[in-house]
């Protein structure tokens, strides 16, 4: 590897060798002097563009001795150009002075934060994106942003994944795009694998941290994620990208543009198709996804329809690796087996499986299949020059299933009387259900924006609606007189979500800021039908929110600034709280949350530090207890809080070193907790619920320690290498802080090489590489616990979600 790396260093430096005059520069802003990160800076007449970096720095390289014009664009700003006669290296200052130009930041600014708003957040820009996109879904793109933790289920980074923020789950994080809600109405999930490859049609995406700032959709709850996809490109482009790696893992990308065409009007697109093995035994994915985008841009109007989506047949992996098949002990896998149910063929599954890719599914069509449609339309026009008004329609469709072999189910958990064939009465036979989802979510959002002097005031809302039936059916059965497509239960979810908010900024003088932030909510949820364990629904629940936040923001110079803020943030309980608990209403959490922080940014460096306290009351969190047919249900806990530090910073070094760091320190904890055990007797023929009781104890997956690290050297120009590492502390499965319940920390480095390469003939090729987990750590990221008593033992069984050892992607990607 080293000699082949070293190879290819010194192949690289002498196509480099070129160079004749270098132009580099800074953009900032004109009034503030702030740098303008992501600012666009491209040469008139050539190819030739760069990004500011977070310094707002950027470099032009190998140019011969001409006169050059010298264009910077960046959204909110006027665009400025000048002339740079270049005879020798140059280095230049620009200064972008804000605008009411009609750009398509105002798509996504009611919902976005900003130097001025009090509270905390990370924006990562499309470069930074690119960078780190080798195909894997978007929440492992993001994992190198403070306090996030990922995981993913085939172990790879492909297929089903998931994220959490400062301990919280994605049914607490809301997430966006342009503005528009995305999560799942009913579980408040996201389920990224169902647009996969949308980090290829992203502009930037902010994570905010806390309660943030009002939004559309569910409550933020613990974060939320907005995402802006691909902004107007005036010039005509496509891209070709292939990616290949361990797992067979593929990706296939192709982006156009149109570029501006008769002054007014941008087409662009994606497809893509990913497809990957997984790590885990089976957890194969087939993914394709497409993006496509049309607008109008007047001189006061843009009018854009953007339609996305993706069909998606994930293997299913989402069970886990049993703890006593992670350790190799043969005595405790036996155990495992007895304690799930499993027969002959299953154990010995479980027996002779890799010790960390084991998969207990083994049927070829245990899928699960979805396809989903995003349709949306923005409309934004500039009423003055102090109004601007915002609308958009949506509408998204999504229908798909999960196929199960099931072994020796019992036919009356179908709603089937026993089988008499001859002389015997069959109760129980092998066969195969799906259950399906199929649901229309559709709505309008709206804001009206007014900025004039020392005020910037925002008028937004929404009002969505998702109707889905849930339904599911025996498409096999073992014995024949079972009736194929027997659908043996049905249920509809109608909810209807409306907000409206009003923020507010006022500056009182040059260094202070006034923020405040009102937001109603209004939800109605109705459930009918049967459920899967075919037990009726009746839900029938109205929820009305005010969700209050204020704050300061104080400049204490030009790069130093001082923040506070308080806000309160409602959230309704999710469909399984009301499904799986029947005959006890579950009661809404609320969230207070204090952000106070210091944002500091420098010729060489940025810094960032924060302290939080998100103080809960009424948090659902599951005890162990479960209903009349075993399903888990949540409960509320009275008082619970997380609290902690978190640092975010950038060192520019030297010229070709670059170190971006961060780390988050926190307590979690429950002030008193209920665990539920089941008791089942001496001679398992008992069912008692067994409580303990424990106080001030750890909120299960809140580790207390999150880090990440970006080492950057730059070799030569156009050239990258980066060490990526990422330490998540002890995390415990349940909520009651026992370490053999618990996830053990981990400590995880890649390194990611790229180079780019602008040979003339195509306007830039661009070589990657990604080694994932390059010291090959042994850890997992995810998992979950259960236990009984019985025949005077208590048992627990613990599973797991292991990662890849040490993979490697590659990718190429031709720009035209």
């Amino acid at each position: 590897m080293f000699k082949f790396l070293f190879s290819a260093a010194v192949l690289l430096l002498s196509l480099s060798s070129y160079a004749q005059y270098s132009l580099t520069g800074v953009v900032r802003d004109e009034r503030t002097h702030q740098a303008l990160t992501g600012a666009t800076v491209q040469l008139a007449g050539t190819t030739q563009v760069a990004i500011a970096d977070a310094f707002g720095r950027f470099g032009f390289y190998k140019l011969p001795a001409a006169e050059y014009v010298v264009t910077t664009t960046f959204l909110g700003y006027a665009e400025a150009s000048e002339k740079v006669h270049l005879t020798a290296d140059a280095e230049i200052e620009i200064a972008l002075a804000e605008t009411a130009v009609l750009t398509e930041a105002v798509v996504v600014s009611a919902t976005r934060a900003t130097d001025k708003t009090p509270t905390t957040f990370t924006t990562v820009g499309k470069e930074k994106i690119r960078q780190q996109n080798f195909g894997q879904d978007l929440p492992i793109l993001l994992s190198w942003t403070p306090s996030v933790v990922t995981t993913s289920d085939a172990g790879s980074g492909v297929g089903y994944t998931g994220i959490r923020i400062r301990g919280s789950d994605p049914t607490r994080i809301n997430v966006t795009i342009n503005g528009i809600p995305y999560n799942d109405s009913e579980s408040l999930g996201t389920f990224w694998v169902n647009i996969p490859d949308a980090a290829s049609s992203a502009q930037s995406i902010q994570i905010q941290r806390g309660v943030g700032t009002s939004t559309n959709g569910a409550g933020a709850f613990g974060a939320s994620i907005n995402v802006q996809t691909n902004t107007k490109n005036d010039e005509p482009y496509a891209e070709v990208i292939n990616s290949f790696g361990s797992f067979n893992t593929r990706r296939h990308t192709l982006n156009f543009g149109t570029g501006l065409l008769n002054k007014h009007w941008v087409v662009d697109g994606r497809v893509s198709k990913i497809l990957s093995d997984g790590f885990i035994d089976r957890a194969s994915a087939d993914l394709q996804s497409y993006y496509f985008s049309g607008g109008f841009y007047g001189g006061k109007t843009i009018l854009k329809f953007v339609m996305f989506g993706g069909k998606e047949r994930t293997y299913q992996s989402w069970y886990g690796v049993p703890e006593s098949r992670l350790k190799n002990n043969t005595e405790a896998m036996f155990t495992t087996a007895m304690n799930e149910g499993w027969n002959e063929e299953q154990t010995n599954n479980l027996l002779n499986s890799g010790t960390r890719t084991f998969n207990p599914y083994m049927y070829k069509n245990q899928v699960d299949n979805y396809q989903q449609n995003n349709y949306q339309l923005h409309f934004s026009r500039q009423l003055s020059s102090a109004f601007t008004l915002n609308t958009a329609l949506h509408y998204t469709p999504g229908k798909g299933y999960f196929e199960e072999y099931r072994y020796n189910d019992k036919f009356v958990n179908y709603g089937l009387s026993p089988v008499t064939i001859g002389d015997s009465v069959i109760n129980s036979a092998d066969l195969i259900r799906r259950r399906w989802l199929d649901n229309d979510f559709y709505g309008f959002t709206y804001s009206l924006n007014y900025d004039r002097d020392n005020w910037n005031v925002v008028l937004g809302g929404a009002w969505n609606r998702y109707d889905g039936d849930h339904f599911g059916e025996i498409i096999w059965a073992q014995v024949s007189t079972v009736p194929s497509e027997h659908r043996y239960y049905f249920n509809n979810g109608d909810k209807r979500d409306f907000n409206t908010y009003l923020k507010t900024n006022y500056q009182v003088n040059p260094q202070l800021n006034v923020f405040v932030d009102l937001q109603y909510r209004k939800i109605l949820y109705k459930a009918t039908g049967i459920e899967n364990k075919l037990n009726n629904i009746a839900v029938d629940e109205q929820f009305d929110f005010f969700n209050p936040k204020a704050g300061l923001t104080y400049a204490v110079s030009d790069n130093h600034q001082l923040y506070g803020s308080f806000s309160v943030g409602n959230r309704e309980p999710v469909r399984d709280d009301f499904v799986d608990n029947p005959g006890r209403t579950p009661k809404h959490e609320t969230l207070h949350n204090l952000e106070v922080g210091y944002r500091s940014k420098g010729k060489r460096h940025t810094l960032h530090v924060n302290y939080y306290l998100m103080d809960y009351k009424n948090q659902l969190v599951l005890t162990g207890q479960v209903n009349d047919v075993g399903a888990s249900v949540r409960t509320n806990v009275d008082n619970s809080y997380r609290m902690g530090v978190e640092v975010e910073g950038l060192v520019k070094l030297s010229d070709r070193l670059q170190w971006n760091a961060n780390f988050t320190l926190s307590r979690n904890k429950i002030a008193n907790f209920t665990e539920v055990l089941y008791d089942y007797g001496p001679g398992f023929d008992e069912y008692i619920a067994v409580e303990r009781t424990y106080k001030n104890t750890d909120i299960s997956f809140s580790p207390n320690v999150i880090a990440g690290s970006s080492l950057s050297f730059f070799p030569f120009r156009n050239a990258e290498i980066t060490w990526l590492a990422k330490y998540v502390g002890e995390q415990f499965l349940d909520n009651t802080s026992n370490k053999a319940r618990s996830l053990d920390a981990y400590f995880v480095n890649d390194l990611r090489i790229g180079y780019s390469w602008k040979p003339g003939f195509v306007k830039e090729i661009n070589f990657s590489v990604l080694i994932n987990n390059i010291l090959n750590e042994e850890y997992e990221s995810n998992g979950y616990t259960w236990g009984y008593r019985g025949g005077g033992e208590e048992y627990r069984e613990n599973y797991y979600f292991p990662q890849a050892g040490t993979n490697v992607l590659g990718m190429v990607a031709v720009k035209f």
